[in-house]
């Protein structure tokens, strides 16, 4: 089954890569243009435009593995087609809830610091899809760190406690880079979620 990997506002391709490579998993690999350090693309001018290029890859049932932005843009993803989504991992992300009053500080003013040419209009992206979120039935796996600012561990739990079918794995001094420096246990962690029995 085709694993779709959703990248948080850095926004590069490269980011989910070696945990994919870790896992043994082949994916594709998505970036999202205008933001990060990607070129922008005039069909690009905000965040239901990266929903539509997710919905097009999703031309059969997939896996989606997402970080950050990118696990909104999968909980979007999902409601809209959750026929086409067999499982789901969820990484440091919003995820569509309300994060500041669970202790979540403000990403942009550094994210706008280190990427000054990212589009702004991702500073205002946004939503509160809490009540859908609880509609979604797909098995999902979040994995949060206990040292993410950007989002803390109360937001995870908000999410095991919406989604009817979900596990939280907590990492051990992760923080909102931890499929970046956890890779081997975010890839065995992802492995046994999507490949059961592995």
């Amino acid at each position: 089954m085709k694993t779709l990997f959703l990248p948080g506002a850095g926004a590069s391709a490269d980011f989910w890569k070696p945990v994919a490579r870790c896992a043994g998993i082949e994916g594709v690999f998505l970036s999202w243009p205008g933001l990060g350090h990607e070129p922008a693309r005039a069909d690009v001018s905000g965040l239901d435009d990266l929903v539509a290029l997710v919905l097009r890859e999703m031309d059969e049932p997939v896996h989606m593995v997402a970080q950050s932005m990118g696990g909104l843009i999968a909980v979007k993803a999902a409601l809209a087609a959750p026929h086409r989504l067999a499982r789901l991992v969820l990484t440091a992300t919003s995820g569509g809830i309300p994060t500041t009053p669970l202790g979540a500080i403000d990403w942009r003013p550094d994210y706008y610091r280190t990427y000054p040419s990212a589009a702004r209009w991702l500073a205002s992206a946004g939503a509160d899809l809490s009540a859908q979120i609880a509609t979604l039935r797909t098995p999902t796996l979040l994995l949060w760190g206990d040292r993410d600012a950007i989002s803390p561990l109360p937001v995870g739990e908000r999410l095991a406690a919406l989604l009817p079918d979900s596990r939280l794995h907590v990492v051990a001094g992760g923080d909102h880079d931890l499929a970046q420096t956890h890779v081997e246990e975010v890839a065995a962690q992802v492995r046994a979620h999507l490949v059961p029995g592995s």
